[in-house]
């Protein structure tokens, strides 16, 4: 699978977070957060050069310090798909795909990268990850996007809000009546494609959701969606953090 095509995968990780600043250094049972998140995309062999991005110098001399490559970018980035594009310029090599793994995903089952790769074989543009949904708090919690796809797991629209709205079904069976999915935040991008794609404007679906995947949808790219059997555990606040050492993952 993997093989057959020049893979550049790329951890962004930015120090500076609203919510949880710091959070890619953050001490998970005795090794920092982006540690974790690297030595799982490592488990997935295979890949062309696995790189950490990052706009901060703590960050880089921590993750040199485990044997990682890094990667400077700019600090202006507003999201983890520009940070990649620049580091498939700075590269400068021939790619087939770069795919983007989010810092905050210490978790992430390699198997799920695995998944991932094997859509490569349909040379869809964008591919992304989807998991059906079980429970209400997930099915209604805003911080949480959900996706809806045409009958060839093409996405039609992600979206904070649940959708579909089932009209006429009381909201405590919504879950009964229907199969609802989440979006799990790991892209794959062809090369030629991540370059386009780093040149869009914000558009504005993309504002008022705060999706950047939206920017994508409403310039025409095609998101190719894997359903994937796999549950992540992301890390976006500390409540997040104590809830994961509640939990004995770390």
């Amino acid at each position: 699978m993997m093989h057959d095509y020049k893979v550049l995968a790329i951890i962004p990780a930015r120090f500076a977070s609203t919510r949880f600043p710091g959070k890619p250094l953050v001490d998970l049972g005795g090794k920092p957060m982006i540690q974790r998140t690297y030595e799982r995309v490592l488990a997935v062999g295979g890949w062309h050069r696995v790189i950490i991005a990052t706009d901060d110098l703590q960050i880089k001399s921590v993750a040199e310090g485990f044997g990682a490559e890094v990667i400077m970018t700019r600090s202006d980035h507003v999201s983890g798909t520009d940070r990649c594009a620049e580091v498939l310029e700075i590269v400068g090599e021939d790619v087939d795909y770069v795919v983007n793994i989010q810092g905050d995903e210490p978790f992430i089952e390699p198997a799920q990268l695995v998944e991932l790769i094997s859509g490569f074989a349909s040379q869809a543009p964008i591919l992304t990850l989807i998991k059906r949904i079980n429970d209400e708090e997930t099915l209604f919690s805003e911080n949480t996007p959900k996706v809806v796809k045409n009958v060839g797991g093409e996405a039609l629209y992600f979206s904070r809000q649940t959708i579909p709205f089932l009209r006429g079904i009381d909201k405590a069976v919504w879950l009964d009546a229907h199969t609802f999915f989440k979006h799990i935040g790991l892209y794959a991008y062809r090369a030629d494609v991540l370059r386009e794609l780093s040149q869009l404007k914000p558009s504005p679906l993309e504002l008022a959701e705060s999706l950047e995947q939206l920017r994508w949808l409403e310039n025409g790219y095609v998101i190719q969606t894997i359903e994937t059997q796999f549950e992540t555990v992301g890390i976006d606040s500390p409540a997040d953090l104590e809830k994961i050492k509640k939990m004995g993952l770390v």
